[in-house]
């Protein structure tokens, strides 16, 4: 644990690091929020469309990055990370020309009684 998906917009396909980016927010996580390293796993999605508002205006790009952590963090050490994913953000995506980026981050406490995890090896 954590577990951390960031959601893309398919306007952003092939524009950035997405493995760098990955990296960098592990580090940042065990950092931040003493994650062991072997423990930050995260996956990238693409979205195919976003619809900002009502105008029908397209080429807005969205990033949204989610973790999913057992509890125990302080706020505050919520929030760094929030804020050192918003700079990771910042400093790996670049919009194209004429579109606005959206950047969001969530972080959840998931029950630790409920959640289960397997890793099976081939």
């Amino acid at each position: 644990m954590p577990q951390i998906s960031v959601e893309y917009s398919a306007g952003l396909a092939g524009t950035f690091d997405r493995r760098g980016l990955g990296l960098a927010i592990n580090r940042l996580t065990e950092r931040t929020i003493d994650a062991k390293p072997e423990s930050c796993k995260t996956v990238f999605r693409q979205s195919e469309e976003l619809v900002v508002g009502t105008s029908g205006v397209t080429g807005d790009v969205q990033v949204f990055v989610e973790f999913q952590i057992f509890p125990g963090r302080t706020p505050e050490a919520k929030a760094a990370l929030s804020e050192g994913v918003l700079e990771l953000v910042a400093r790996f995506v670049r919009p194209r020309p004429g579109s606005r980026l959206f950047t969001a981050v969530n972080i959840a406490d998931i029950d630790r009684e409920c959640y289960r995890n397997v890793v099976a090896v081939g």
